[in-house]
């Protein structure tokens, strides 16, 4: 039985110029020029991504959130509603 593979298309047009770049470095590392495409496409895409999931701080902002996580403010009223309401919740399961 033959594994069903889901693919899809992309294409684009590029320069004459642009075109003979892509073709000339494809071939000097081996791949062809669709496999090099993708590649470093694959390849930007996980860096763009993985620069996202970081959180971005100021040095300021950061002394600011590490001593609200070091030091916590006092839970106020609403807080502590929501810690009962929890409780009650999950004490009668």
């Amino acid at each position: 039985m033959q594994a069903i593979q889901d693919n899809r298309r992309v294409s684009a047009r590029v320069s004459e110029k642009v075109y003979d770049a892509l073709s000339q470095a494809a071939e000097l590392t081996g791949p062809t020029l669709n496999q090099f495409l993708m590649q470093s496409a694959y390849e930007t895409d996980q860096e763009v991504v993985e620069k996202e999931r970081f959180i971005k701080l100021t040095v300021r902002s950061a002394f600011v959130f590490f001593d609200a996580l070091e030091q916590p403010p006092p839970p106020n009223k609403k807080l502590r509603h929501a810690v009962k309401s929890y409780g009650r919740a999950f004490k009668a399961t």
